[in-house]
């Protein structure tokens, strides 16, 4: 096995993911700590007190855990202690690498990923709407802020079909979001934040989370063999969107089609989590995401296309699918069938973009 790698402060909770990490890639690894007491000395195989680094006698107690567990490497996120030891780590502890980049460079690093998106956004601005009129682009700092936090939520939203998504609520009308397919809540943060952003509507969001709705009959039946828990799912997505809802989101814990007869009949939505909602009754922007069986995309269509608003557009994610052609077929379908109702068709991603004329 490879020789140990140090993890000091052990605590920190960059540190313990690491921790986890390299234990379950069986790495070997000694947590330390200049805590007399430090909750997390029972995550570790292996334990090493050291002294604070400003203490006088820290090189010392370094070079003698060094010498006792083999280290030839050391993990730090605390970034005092980095750059304390980047400094001076060839010349008291030879033999000895640090094993991560700077703990501050690592933290800002996807805030200037961020900030090159929203910058990027606003510089590329097309005006996908063939007519009507066209908002100008958000603050590049409001698209980075989206960008940032739309990060940190699991899913799989790509950055060209965000990218996309910020340049059609431009030429959105006023109305509904609906969103089909919502499971932990990444594209759903993204249609909320641009709602809010160009004043475009509220959200709802449309998903059984029910591991009896999830067989998608991929053909290739990859997708239907991954396990995992609607119940789960849900929770998830609650904890996600929570603090961005501000009454401008509630969700219906339906099947696609059920909720649009429930959509249509009553305009109040109200759950325990985000209270009640009022709807307009009219779509600006639908986002289809749902069972991604021919089947079930064609049935969301259907349920939902014709409530969306002239002017305003279908996003049918997932277009471009390695597992199966469910989505594209079901969406070449309604572009074959309205095709005199539409403006402007793309696809950018993974997802079709279609816009209804005004």
């Amino acid at each position: 096995m490879a020789e140990p790698v140090l993890v000091f402060p052990a605590g920190m909770p960059r540190a313990l993911a690491y921790a986890d990490r390299a234990l379950s890639e069986g790495l070997r690894i000694v947590g330390s700590s200049s805590l007399g007491h430090d909750p997390a000395r029972p995550r570790y195989p292996a334990w090493a007190h050291l002294p604070y680094v400003t203490a006088p006698g820290f090189n010392d107690a370094l070079r003698a855990v060094i010498a006792e567990h083999g280290i030839r490497g050391i993990f730090t996120p605390n970034p005092v202690v980095w750059d304390y030891l980047n400094r001076c780590i060839a010349r008291e502890f030879p033999g000895v690498a640090l094993v991560n980049p700077s703990p501050v460079q690592s933290e800002v690093a996807p805030y200037h990923q961020a900030l090159a998106f929203g910058a990027s956004v606003q510089a590329d601005a097309l005006p996908l709407a063939a007519s009507g009129a066209v908002r100008a682009p958000a603050p590049a700092l409001e698209i980075a802020a989206l960008f940032r936090h739309a990060e940190t939520i699991p899913g799989m939203c790509d950055h060209e079909k965000i990218r996309a998504l910020c340049d059609i609520f431009r030429s959105a009308p006023a109305g509904d979001v609906v969103e089909i397919g919502s499971w932990w809540g990444k594209s759903a943060f993204v249609l909320l934040r641009l709602a809010a952003l160009h004043g475009t509507g509220k959200l709802l969001c449309v998903d059984p989370w029910s591991n009896a709705h999830l067989v998608q009959k991929d053909e290739r039946g990859f997708v239907d063999q991954v396990a995992v828990d609607a119940d789960e799912a849900l929770t998830v997505f609650r904890i996600n969107l929570l603090p961005y809802a501000q009454g401008g989101l509630n969700y219906l814990r339906l099947p696609s089609v059920d909720a649009a007869t429930a959509y249509r009949a009553e305009r109040q939505v109200s759950t325990p989590a985000f209270g009640s909602t009022t709807y307009a009754g009219r779509i600006a922007v639908l986002h289809v995401d749902g069972n991604h069986s021919e089947e079930n995309a064609r049935a969301d269509i259907a349920a939902w296309a014709g409530l969306v608003v002239p002017g305003g557009w279908i996003v049918v994610d997932d277009y471009i699918w390695p597992y199966g052609d469910g989505p594209r077929r079901a969406g070449d379908a309604y572009l074959d069938s309205h095709r005199d109702e539409l403006e402007v068709a793309f696809v950018m991603g993974s997802a079709l973009f279609v816009r209804k004329r005004p």
